[in-house]
């Protein structure tokens, strides 16, 4: 799949370069979900039927981070995540607009006039899709904007039990430690993807050499405290305990959460290696310890409960 990050200004040649006769999907699509899938499924079949080329025009940095709402820093799927489950999916290329205040205030007649210069001759949204200043423009307008350049195929909202899938309801599970939810929400497990650094190596002098995963992009954090996971390191998938913590039997002054996980049935040396960690299932909320000993016997407790949930979750 080709990237291609087009600049916040509609003049700029970089909209002129990557024109090609292809469908195009619009929207922002954190998280990639079961609703968005649905949406991108619509945009391939059409493709495949009429020979076409299938993109995405997406935005970047998070519209909603540019005007300030909170939390919309971090992201379900980071840039570089979004890439990699959009090319698994068969898109061949991904548009990326360099979204800011400036762009935010071009027109809903600009905008279509850019989805135009881009080639497409289909597009396909959601029903809620909004473009323009203000989002001026809806779905269903686009329809009769674009006519003379494009069709438009509008997929209506994917509910799960009578509500509809959306990032702000995944948001809201991982915040809740609800895992099981989240991931039938997204259709996969969430995932952290991070360079393993180097810690304080406290876990392996008490017997749980952890593995201090440092996030590669700026993942939205779920709640904090103790998940069973799946860590997939050289290759290879382990079971693992993970916490996700401000340390707070051993620090007072850490500010960002710390992701560490044990690796079960592991002892290799991957500092530097690539770990992507996916959440299962959310196990306890994080504590303070009034020893040493109580940590290690939680930990062990929080092993076997690991353990035991895993065996019952589809490899």
């Amino acid at each position: 799949m080709q990237t291609i990050v087009l600049q916040n200004s509609l003049e700029d040649a970089t909209w002129e370069l990557n024109q090609a006769e292809q469908v195009l999907v619009l929207g922002h699509f954190d998280g990639i979900h079961q609703g968005h899938a649905h949406v991108i499924a619509r945009a391939l079949k059409h493709g495949r039927e009429h020979g076409l080329s299938v993109g995405m025009m997406t935005f970047h940095p998070h519209p909603k981070h540019v005007f300030g709402r909170t939390g919309y820093d971090r992201y379900l799927t980071p840039l570089h995540e979004k890439e990699r489950i959009l090319a698994e999916m068969g898109l061949d290329r991904l548009y990326v607009v360099d979204f800011d205040t400036d762009f935010a205030l071009i027109t809903p007649e600009q905008f279509v006039q850019a989805v135009c210069r881009l080639g497409a001759k289909h597009v396909v949204c959601g029903f809620d899709y909004r473009y323009g200043h203000r989002g001026a423009g809806t779905a269903e307008n686009l329809k009769v904007a674009g006519s003379n350049c494009f069709t438009v195929d509008i997929v209506e909202p994917c509910d799960d039990e009578g509500v509809k899938v959306s990032s702000t309801r995944i948001r809201g599970c991982l915040l809740e430690g609800d895992m099981r939810q989240a991931n039938h929400l997204l259709g996969r497990t969430y995932s952290i993807r991070g360079e393993v650094v180097h810690g304080e190596k406290r876990g392996r002098t008490i017997g749980y050499p952890t593995a201090n995963v440092h996030p590669e992009e700026p993942y939205f954090i779920p709640r904090l405290g103790v998940y069973a996971v799946r860590a997939f390191v050289r290759g290879k998938m382990y079971d693992s305990v993970m916490s996700i913590g401000l340390k707070p039997t051993f620090r007072s002054d850490i500010m960002e959460p710390v992701i560490e996980a044990h690796l079960f049935d592991f002892d290799e040396d991957i500092y530097g290696e690539t770990m992507t960690v996916h959440l299962v299932e959310y196990l306890r909320s994080e504590k303070k310890f009034s020893s040493v000993h109580e940590l290690i016997d939680q930990i062990q407790r929080d092993a076997d409960a690991a353990r035991k949930r895993l065996q019952a979750f589809p490899s």
